[in-house]
């Protein structure tokens, strides 16, 4: 079956997933981590990308992004994938390829997903055991998005804008949605999306380029032709 084309529309959020091949580190230090946060500054700046939250792991590391055009997503990935892997490859003397297949994403429906989406990001830390809460691990957006630490790699939703009129409203609300957690649904939810290309959430059909989720299961129905 072919595989169908990637879900990018402009002006929407989406939930990148990028993972190291046969699950392999893809960071070893905080020079590798402060140098893919480098990339993706430069990178989303020139390709108008907006950066709402990300998370960088050992092995992978997820982002919730705007793009201004939909192209902007791929032209993203790909010159921060290929910049990486050369500096990675030189700094620790290898060959061949760092990640696991192209990049994962989905399209998300940013009045119901939007805080979902940032949460599960931000929480992936605590869910893999590495910290108790989300403001142990360093390498994530929470510090900025709740006020503890400026990243001029974030720019903020118009729906974060929205959870209050003060800075210090904004990140206490959004701290509150994060420490409420989210339900084993919720997360299996996103993580489904993400993996098999499926927008989340109520999008409008006709904005998205393809279909944006699976057919029914089972025959179709036989449609049999009225006689005038």
């Amino acid at each position: 079956m072919a595989r169908l084309p990637r879900l990018a529309v402009a002006g929407q959020p989406h939930h990148l997933i990028q993972r190291g091949t046969n699950r392999q580190p893809i960071f070893r230090d905080t020079a590798d981590f402060g140098r893919m946060l480098q990339l993706l500054g430069e990178h989303s700046r020139a390709q108008q990308v907006a950066v709402h939250a990300y998370v960088l792991m050992d092995n992978h590391f997820h982002l919730l992004v705007t793009p201004s055009e939909a192209r902007g997503l791929s032209t993203l990935m790909q010159g921060v994938g290929r910049a990486y892997v050369r500096y990675f490859n030189d700094r620790y003397q290898r060959t061949g390829t760092l990640w696991d297949g192209r990049f994962k994403g989905t399209v998300i429906d940013s009045e119901r997903y939007l805080f979902v989406c940032m949460a599960y990001i931000e929480l992936n830390p605590v869910r893999a055991g590495m910290v108790a809460t989300p403001g142990g691990h360093t390498w994530s957006s929470y510090l900025h998005n709740t006020g503890q630490r400026a990243d001029p790699l974030i720019r903020e939703h118009p729906l974060f804008w929205a959870l209050g009129n003060t800075p210090f409203a904004r990140e206490a609300a959004y701290r509150e949605i994060v420490e409420a957690g989210l339900t084993i649904e919720k997360q299996s939810e996103v993580t489904d999306a993400t993996l098999r290309g499926w927008a989340l959430g109520s999008l409008a059909a006709q904005t998205l380029p393809r279909r944006a989720a699976p057919l029914a299961k089972g025959r179709r129905k036989r449609i049999l032709s009225v006689p005038n």
